[in-house]
């Protein structure tokens, strides 16, 4: 009876981990997925549409404090961004990394709606993994908020690697290598 613990404890050891790294494999893939969303969205927009911010108060001498910033980074347009973007998550789709057998999450559908221009072998396309992503997607901007408009108002380089592995830490470093070589 005692072999049998050992290997009830083994099996739940390795049952945790297999689950600690799909945890990981998912929220890396949806903080990498809503990085690619926000920087589509940000690049769409005119870079010469302003928005201005500041205090709209009359200052003693009759000035304003208003300055005009550039709409696609500034705080009010991100914001509007992360209220939406999880949404998109139905356009990924997972697949295995052969060597590493961790999972990736890739978009499956055109930036034009179309899914003809795109290699979708071996990728898997259901309603549970799409669900599933979008559910990380919401944990990640309802828990990192702040640093996602911190990043994206200021930051316009490797903001995968900074914000996904450095920064909250949903993605460990080897995973962001191997992702990036697909």
């Amino acid at each position: 009876m005692k072999g049998w613990g050992w290997l009830a404890l083994l099996l739940g050891v390795l049952l945790g981990t297999a689950w600690a790294r799909r945890s990981q494999d998912l929220h890396c893939g949806a903080c990498r997925a809503l990085v690619d969303e926000l920087e589509w969205e940000i690049s769409r927009v005119d870079p010469k549409k302003t928005i201005q911010m500041g205090s709209f108060r009359i200052n003693p001498d009759g000035s304003q404090s208003v300055v005009e910033v550039p709409y696609a980074r500034s705080e009010a347009h991100l914001t509007e961004l992360l209220e939406e973007v999880c949404d998109r998550m139905k356009e990924y789709g997972e697949q295995i990394d052969p060597s590493t057998h961790r999972k990736n999450y890739v978009r499956v559908v055109g930036r034009n709606g179309d899914s003809s221009e795109l290699d979708l072998q071996g990728i898997r396309i259901d309603s549970d993994i799409s669900g599933t992503l979008k559910f990380a997607c919401e944990s990640i901007v309802e828990e990192y908020e702040d640093e996602l408009i911190e990043f994206f108002s200021r930051e316009s380089d490797n903001v995968k690697d900074k914000l996904c592995s450095k920064r909250t830490d949903l993605c460990d470093h080897a995973l962001h290598r191997s992702h990036d070589e697909l």
